[in-house]
């Protein structure tokens, strides 16, 4: 007899399929195999010593602060530590429990419902600006041209083009220079066609220079100030374009001054929330979400994004996280922009993990061989 360990990370249920499990037991036994962590703010110390009891019945379990039996405090912090299985049938339990357990109960179920990620897709960043913190994603007209074709050929599903620097303390640019920079771009797309070859984004918050694009083929609206112009949700409406949503405290310029949040994770879901159910009033229904790493966050907020992604998808969108040469390497590790490149695959590997189905990128060719290997890893 020979045992060997597992990864908690293989495709459970190709392994039970190849051991012979009947359909029954397949879908049981991939329930046990997958551990759940949620820590749960503000619960009322009667309904924490409820769960507790009811989590442990069924083989789970809730950490609580010392003396919750005792109700020493009206509310508490705590986390629950149960496989999916057990996620199952706690929250139908607690579905008639009182003391705030039935809504609890309804956001775990909204976790339970979610599918797996089947695609991640590539997104190229291009841009037509002089001063962007990335050298290498600098392009105007011709140059430009090539090298959105050179990035279809890599392997991007997606081409995100720019005219304006969001990097901190970037220079303002007017609505007139931002079109005299893209508008050749945008030409050039159109006379060739190459939105027929792939999607194209426009990295852009000016209302009409994105109503320019997107009379040019492209069909994706980036906006980084998270359409709060009501004209931009108008447009998008009207031409029925997929938004991305990010979310930046502050802006360019003032962002990375010291910035705060009393839980980032939960500022930033109810930010993402609301500008959601904004967009939806406006008629828009394809909506991806940006959690905007680096604008306006310290080092240890954008690694607890990463780290924490999966508790955006419960929103229901696609998410897309774009961390590619960014500052945040150089405070881990020295380093400089142009040697980010090995920094910037772990982030967004780990991202991909911990839910993105969409990485912004200036280096297409090695994300996608990356990713490749990946998924290989995952479904082996």
């Amino acid at each position: 007899m020979q045992i060997k360990k597992l990864s908690n990370e293989i495709d459970i249920q190709k392994y039970l399929l190849e051991l012979g499990v009947d359909s029954g037991g397949l879908k049981i036994l991939s329930s046990k195999a997958k551990t759940h962590l949620f820590y749960i703010q503000n619960l009322n110390v009667g309904g924490a010593n409820i769960l507790k009891q009811d989590a442990l019945s069924i083989g789970a379990d809730l950490a609580v602060p010392r003396g919750t039996v005792l109700a020493k405090t009206p509310y508490v912090d705590c986390i629950l530590i149960a496989t999916t299985k057990q996620l199952q049938t706690l929250s139908k339990k607690e579905l008639a429990q009182p003391f705030g357990l039935k809504e609890l109960a309804l956001q775990l179920q909204q976790y339970l419902a979610l599918k797996p990620i089947e695609k991640v897709e590539i997104m190229g960043v291009i841009n037509a600006n002089d001063d962007s913190f990335f050298s290498g994603s600098r392009f105007v007209n011709d140059s430009a041209v090539k090298k959105i074709k050179e990035m279809i050929e890599d392997g991007a599903d997606i081409i995100d083009l720019g005219g304006v620097s969001s990097r901190p303390n970037a220079t303002v640019v007017s609505p007139q220079e931002e079109m005299q920079r893209l508008k050749p771009i945008l030409d050039a797309i159109k006379e060739h066609k190459l939105y027929e070859k792939v999607k194209f984004s426009i990295d852009s918050y000016t209302p009409e220079v994105v109503k320019y694009a997107l009379e040019c083929g492209f069909t994706i609206i980036n906006d980084i100030t998270g359409f709060e112009n009501d004209e931009l949700c108008s447009l998008c409406a009207e031409f029925n374009a997929t938004a991305v949503v990010m979310h930046m405290q502050g802006t360019p310029q003032t962002m990375q001054q010291n910035p705060h949040y009393d839980n980032v994770v939960l500022d930033i879901y109810n930010y993402l929330e609301k500008q959601v159910q904004k967009l939806e009033s406006f008629g828009v229904r394809d909506i991806i979400l940006d959690v905007g790493i680096g604008f306006g966050k310290s080092l240890e907020d954008n690694i607890t994004l990463i780290k924490h992604l999966e508790h955006f998808r419960v929103l229901g969108k696609e998410l897309l996280v774009g961390a590619s040469r960014k500052s945040m390497i150089d405070k881990i590790t020295s380093s400089s922009i142009e040697q980010r490149l090995a920094g910037t695959l772990t982030l967004h590997l780990e991202a991909i993990k911990n839910g993105a189905s969409i990485i912004r990128v200036h280096d297409v060719y090695e994300h996608k061989q990356a990713l490749e290997v990946y998924i290989a890893l995952r479904k082996g």
